[in-house]
């Protein structure tokens, strides 16, 4: 009996099947001319999505409707696949990075069976000493506050994150879940959070990831008081993260005593059970001495990731544990908006394979000045408008009136989003002019739709639409 391709042979046949095809090609029709009919479609449909997500590939249409097509200007013959990883062309770029972050680019861009493997460094953390080392200099600590600490710490914990609630779950939510891949748009992780309606033609993982970030976030904000970063309130984030989402329930909020591989990376994590519970037990002690808020947030985004306690979600737990700070002492939440899941993906790579920072700290840093420009609790300190916005100004505008002018809903939105910016923009704007865009939509109310020269009837005729009820100016 032959046996089965492995993954990186699957997604070759399918790079080359769609080869030429300006039609593209449904799901059916890529199994069937690839020979790969014995495959689940649900498996099938995973690794396409996993193929979109790499930029491999592109998807159009919904559901059934879906079709395939390979990216413009890909050559089949020289996409390199190693080890079931897709090493995607230059991309755009967002993150403005320092030396040492463009060094440790520089690292990572070898073929990942040049990059020595590597196992858990427990150094690293030991080699930490609280309020002595630190990961984000002086002035990166001094910036941070300046736009982020609040304006009246003496209040309760907690009352800033309950403040901005609404947004903090939808925001946080979407970006968090978007990192990991999943393709819920915002205006759809808006609608299943505000009104429990589950965008269509979506994984039922998808749905059930961005309910689990809600779940968690309200978690700690319910508890800001006593809200520390120990286990008991790490492991029940992940429990409420990765609920419904694991094979066994039991791995929900539990150490993992399994080993563990990360796709795509040379790093091993260690796989002694009780080396994973006593490292967690140590960098929760340290991070819980860290007095400085922005450097106890860097070191849980850092170590959780890279010491991977749990069986899964280990990146998603980190990311809420850096919120941990923030909601007990009333600064901004960071919500990792506009951070593109390549740079991200990166910095933990730079993590995991050589024990530096800087990448992900360049990454981090950005994350926070974009999530203190949404939430504009210290608008004056931000300085000059942001310039992308300024720059796209008319283009922004422009597209939001045609989305509401359709009366298009998400999915088609999402659609039209996308082609003007691919038709109008500069391939480096597009990824975040297409967030942009989507956030000016979400956060499209009364009060506001008139800078967009839209009339109440044009507006209500669209919000009725997109969200049912009646208009208000009808």
């Amino acid at each position: 009996m032959a046996a089965s391709p492995s993954t990186s042979e699957q997604k070759q046949r399918i790079l080359e099947a769609l080869a030429g095809r300006q039609d593209g090609l449904s799901r059916g029709e890529i199994q069937e001319k690839t020979g790969l009919t014995s495959l689940d479609p649900q498996v099938a449909r995973r690794l396409l999505a996993d193929m979109v997500q790499k930029g491999m590939i592109r998807a159009e249409g919904l559901t059934k409707a879906r079709r395939y097509f390979l990216v413009q200007g890909e050559a089949v013959t020289t996409l390199p696949i190693r080890r079931g990883k897709f090493i995607p062309s230059p991309r755009e770029g967002q993150v403005p990075l320092s030396p040492a972050g463009e060094a440790c680019r520089a690292l990572l861009a070898r073929p990942l069976s040049l990059r020595e493997p590597v196992s858990y460094r427990r150094e690293l953390l030991d080699g930490y000493v609280p309020n002595e080392t630190f990961y984000l200099p002086v002035e990166i600590r001094q910036r941070l506050a300046t736009l982020g600490a609040p304006k009246e710490p003496e209040h309760p914990a907690g009352t800033y994150a309950r403040q901005i609630l609404q947004r903090l779950l939808i925001d946080l939510s979407w970006n968090s879940s978007r990192l990991e891949g999943n393709t819920y748009s915002l205006l759809d992780t808006e609608k299943l959070i505000e009104f429990g309606e589950t965008a269509e033609g979506k994984e039922l993982q998808e749905t059930q990831m961005i309910l689990n970030h809600k779940a968690a976030i309200e978690y700690m904000v319910d508890s800001a008081e006593m809200l520390c970063p120990n286990p008991t309130t790490v492991q029940n984030l992940h429990a409420l993260l990765m609920e419904n989402l694991l094979a066994n329930p039991m791995d929900e909020g539990s150490l993992r005593v399994a080993p563990v591989g990360i796709r795509g990376t040379s790093y091993i994590p260690t796989a002694v059970p009780q080396v994973i519970d006593e490292c967690c037990r140590q960098l929760l002690r340290t991070a819980s001495d860290i007095e400085d808020p922005f450097e106890q947030s860097f070191f849980l985004l850092v170590h959780i990731p890279y010491l991977q306690p749990f069986l899964d979600g280990n990146k998603r737990t980190g990311r809420l544990a850096a919120n941990i700070p923030f909601i007990r002492k009333n600064c901004i939440p960071i919500t990792f908006m506009e951070v593109p899941l390549e740079d991200f993906t990166e910095g933990m790579l730079a993590v995991y394979e050589m024990n530096r920072i800087e990448l992900l700290r360049d990454v981090y840093v950005f994350a926070y000045e974009r999530s203190c420009a949404r939430y504009g609790a210290v608008k004056t300190s931000l300085g000059e408008p942001d310039p992308f916005r300024l720059r796209y100004r008319t283009d922004i505008k422009s597209i939001v009136r045609e989305v509401v002018l359709a009366g298009q809903t998400i999915q088609e939105a999402e659609a039209q989003i996308r082609a003007y910016a691919d038709a109008k923009l500069p391939k480096e704007a597009r990824t975040r002019f297409r967030t942009v865009v989507e956030t000016e939509l979400a956060s499209l109310h009364d009060g506001n739709f008139a800078r967009y020269q839209l009339r109440p009837s044009e507006f209500d005729e669209w919000k009725c639409r997109i969200r049912g009820g009646e208009g208000d100016h009808a």
